[in-house]
């Protein structure tokens, strides 16, 4: 049951020597403010780099053409490198066991209108999978499909922003825009986490971007994501592959790196979870050391605080204390000081990433915070360790002889 007397005299007791539950106490808030604080910018630090990769599955491979910059198989420096629709089927033919999705890409700026309303745009003109490596939320509508591909269709899909900026009173689905003076049915909206400059693009078909704009079967691009399956290590191998079998396939030195760029993500990915798992590794060590440090802390203290009422003890004992009550005194004493040491040190932290925030962001620490559950658990670890601390010493302390404790000096 609850008993006030015994409360009341434990808070008696930290009223009576202040400072010395304020040092108690500062050394739990500061253990628990900074680990608060170390996790929280390494948790920003993470979020930066997923936000690098959000607009993209994590899985991408990037193939872009240029002009080669040596001599090769007898032809010049300087020949320009054009992918055609054929280069796409060759990829997926070759490596078919490693690719997972392909898709050709046709840049294009146009002037879109409808009704009153007129702006310019970039075309990305691309095939059905093109989805899946783009991270594309199609909100209305569908996505360009396979029948789009083979009958040429003009359909387009628009982002978000392009629907708010042309289709002020009313919806973009089914209705007709004005790219250039043609006109082409809109038969999808997206959204995508890439952010504004993403959700004003315009999708269409590649083979009807090649016949319109072009009457060719070229492509600006040549995207593709990797079999899951793979760890970084096989990924990177197969990207490598794919760069020397498409410089033998265009007869471009294997030194040239400008005719051929091949730009895998599972490079990017694999530094950053080094980097990560060390930042996490290290921060680990820092804050268990800080908590090490705020146990130490608490520990020393009590030991001190029991130290300093021996004689109180002695006299507890010749009035018939038990030693049970004692230790209770005591042991509570030290657990109370902890929570509330260790909640006002969760406050802290908390309140001083919020107010940095600003300042972190500025320095590419995104969202800097830390889960509650890390927090809370290492603030049950500390009054766990504030329980121990305090136990240990008044349990010796309350088997000493009154007449013992009593002569203390």
């Amino acid at each position: 049951m609850f008993d006030r007397d015994l409360w009341r005299e434990i808070f008696q007791s930290i009223n009576m020597n202040k400072t010395r539950s304020l040092l108690s106490g500062f050394t739990v808030a500061f253990a628990i403010s900074l680990f608060a604080i170390l996790f929280g910018i390494v948790n920003g630090l993470v979020n930066t780099f997923d936000t690098a990769f959000v607009d993209d599955a994590s899985n991408s491979i990037f193939i872009n053409s240029g002009k080669t910059s040596k001599a090769s198989n007898g032809l010049q420096a300087g020949r320009r490198i054009q992918f055609k629709n054929e280069d796409q089927a060759w990829i997926k033919e070759e490596f078919d066991d490693k690719v997972q999705y392909i898709t050709s890409r046709v840049y294009l700026n146009v002037t879109a209108s409808f009704r009153n309303e007129k702006s310019n745009y970039t075309i990305r003109a691309v095939n059905p999978d093109h989805q899946y490596l783009e991270n594309t939320l199609v909100t209305y509508g569908r996505f360009i499909n396979q029948s789009d591909i083979k009958n040429k269709t003009k359909v387009v899909i628009i982002g978000r922003l392009v629907e708010e900026d042309l289709f002020l009173k009313t919806t973009a689905i089914g209705k007709y825009i004005n790219l250039n003076g043609i006109q082409y049915k809109v038969v999808g909206v997206f959204s995508d986490d890439g952010g504004d400059n993403e959700e004003r693009l315009i999708y269409m078909p590649v083979s009807t971007a090649q016949q319109i704009y072009g009457n060719n079967d070229y492509v600006d691009q040549i995207n593709l994501t990797y079999n899951p399956e793979m760890d970084f290590d096989a990924a990177i191998g197969f990207s490598n592959m794919l760069t020397k079998k498409l410089k033998e396939r265009f007869m471009v030195s294997q030194n040239d790196q400008r005719a051929i760029r091949v730009r895998n993500l599972a490079n990017e990915s694999k530094i950053v979870n080094q980097m990560t798992g060390g930042l996490g590794v290290m921060v680990l060590v820092i804050g268990f050391g800080t908590l090490i440090a705020g146990i130490v802390g608490i520990s020393n203290m009590m030991i001190f605080i029991v130290k300093e009422r021996t004689k109180e003890i002695g006299i507890r004992k010749a009035l018939g204390a038990e030693p049970k009550s004692i230790v209770s005194i005591i042991l509570l004493e030290s657990i109370l000081i902890t929570i509330i040491a260790g909640f006002l040190g969760l406050l802290l932290g908390m309140g001083v990433l919020e107010l940095a925030k600003p300042i972190l962001e500025e320095f590419f620490i995104k969202d800097p915070s830390v889960s509650w559950s890390i927090v809370i658990g290492a603030l049950i670890t500390l009054i766990i360790a504030g329980a121990i601390a305090g136990y240990l010493p008044a349990k010796k302390a309350s088997r000493i002889k009154p007449i013992v404790a009593l002569r203390d000096n």
